[in-house]
């Protein structure tokens, strides 16, 4: 239990920078990088948008890489955070996070088997260019599925803890309700690309997703700019906590 004012409020802060990273590094590496080099349905103007571009594509990988590092730690931290509402909901959640950290991480190794397809100068000798680009499109549909199927685990966290910040005194009801629905979002939204992929790639990308973005950069400023109340937080741990 941690006794002094300064901690609970140092853990907020820490929380709120690492969650600013992971949306910027996130929307960097999905949005930007992907976005900008990858033409939907074209193989070789992908495999050479990515050949040209191999730094920006390797930059937005890395980036991605590190939002992993900083989820784990994310994950503690908000477990922390939350737990003097329940402990086996907040860990319950940090650890659906950290499955959808590990999915996630798959994902990234599928982009990665792009760039190998693309720059490997051996081992690969005896398949021609357009063999290696439709390798590579497929490893990087692979990685769009990977990512879809980690969202699941992402959206029963996010309704979990959605659910505690609703119910504690020390962070925003606002935000926590928000929260809860950008979870049933990803929730929909991965269940919807691996049972429609055409239709979920259609109609409900990325306007399902569109909750969790604001949801989440609202939790990430407040912890990083407010931090939480301190006073409720603390009646919150005197209070016998609610064990599930």
């Amino acid at each position: 239990m941690m006794s002094h004012h300064q901690s609970p409020q140092a853990y907020a802060r820490i929380g709120g920078a690492l969650y600013l990273f992971i949306i910027v590094a996130a929307l960097f590496g999905e949005g930007f990088v992907r976005g900008t080099l990858v033409v939907p349905g074209d193989a070789e103007a992908t495999a050479r948008n990515i050949i040209e571009s191999q730094t920006l594509f390797r930059a937005g990988l890395a980036g991605e890489m590190l939002t992993c590092v900083c989820d784990v730690a994310l994950s503690m931290i908000l477990y922390v955070l939350l737990r003097p509402i329940s402990r086996n909901l907040a860990l319950l959640g940090a650890f659906f996070r950290l499955t959808f950290v590990a999915i996630y991480g798959v994902a990234k190794l599928c982009a990665i088997a792009t760039l190998i397809f693309l720059t490997s100068t051996n081992g690969l000798a005896a398949l021609d260019p357009p063999q290696l680009h439709a390798l590579a499109y497929a490893s990087l549909k692979m990685h769009d599925y990977a990512y879809g199927a980690s969202l699941l685990f992402f959206g029963v966290c996010s309704i979990l803890w959605g659910d505690l910040i609703r119910r504690s005194t020390y962070l925003p009801k606002t935000i926590g309700t928000l929260l809860c629905i950008a979870g049933f979002g990803y929730v929909a939204y991965s269940l919807a690309q691996l049972l429609a992929p055409a239709y979920a790639g259609r109609y409900l990308f990325p306007w399902l997703l569109l909750p969790g973005f604001f949801s989440e950069l609202g939790l990430a400023l407040w912890l990083l700019i407010k931090g939480i109340d301190f006073a409720q937080w603390q009646n919150c741990i005197r209070a016998p906590a609610e064990q599930g």
